[in-house]
């Protein structure tokens, strides 16, 4: 669990289970792009049971901060109520979903 440099490009993120914790990673997600916003990068949501409103707000915000410096956000190992909750709130169109993180990183490679 935390944040994770795979390379000078890539930034791995796996988010903890609970709500708070989610919502303090993002924070510091959102601090390192905007520090040093040129790398893509992959969120696990393996552990996370639920997601709300205040955590889709930082993930939006990093989708922009990163779109804006021409990276890319990719969720993967995303369970399927946290998918549907992206899905009824419309921004399945907007952010990018891979089965696991190996699949991630093959996107990211190729665009790369």
């Amino acid at each position: 669990m935390g944040i994770k440099n795979l390379s000078k490009n890539i930034l791995l993120v796996e988010l903890p289970s609970k709500s708070p914790k989610i919502a303090a990673q993002l924070k510091a997600v959102n601090e390192t792009v905007s520090k040093n916003g040129s790398c893509d990068v992959i969120i696990d949501f393996n552990r996370v049971e639920i997601i709300n409103s205040a955590n889709i707000s930082n993930l939006l915000i990093l989708h922009k901060m990163l779109q804006n410096s021409g990276h890319r956000l990719i969720f993967c190992n995303v369970a399927t109520v946290t998918k549907c909750i992206f899905v009824v709130a419309g921004l399945n169109e907007v952010f990018e979903f891979v089965d696991d993180q190996s699949k991630a990183l093959a996107t990211v490679d190729q665009a790369g």
